[in-house]
């Protein structure tokens, strides 16, 4: 285990809801090919604070890099409400290239 997760981990003690370190974290298994942890981290901040927008987009591409398309549609499709929602226009066309990729 790296480094830089042990050092996320142990921030997460303190707050273990905090959606930037979960997302960190996330990020850090995805280099070491830990899909499963990554998966759950980002499912944890979208339950946790669905207005925290950067969970959508690599969440989304896990689950196609997974094979389960359906799950990416949906996860773009929560991801394009909530950043409408916010008015967070860099965010939605991200989201809306990534979706648009994906379904056409």
């Amino acid at each position: 285990m790296s480094d830089r997760i042990e050092k996320i981990k142990t921030f997460l003690q303190q707050s273990p809801d905090d959606c930037f370190l979960n997302h960190a974290l996330a990020l850090e298994y995805i280099k070491l090919g830990d899909d499963v942890h990554a998966g759950e981290l980002f499912k944890k901040n979208m339950t946790f604070d669905p207005a925290y927008l950067a969970t959508y987009y690599h969440y989304a591409k896990l689950l196609e890099r997974l094979g389960d398309e359906q799950a990416a549609i949906a996860v773009y499709e929560q991801g394009l409400e909530h950043s409408k929602k916010a008015g967070d226009n860099h965010t939605y066309s991200e989201l809306r290239s990534a979706y648009e990729e994906l379904t056409f």
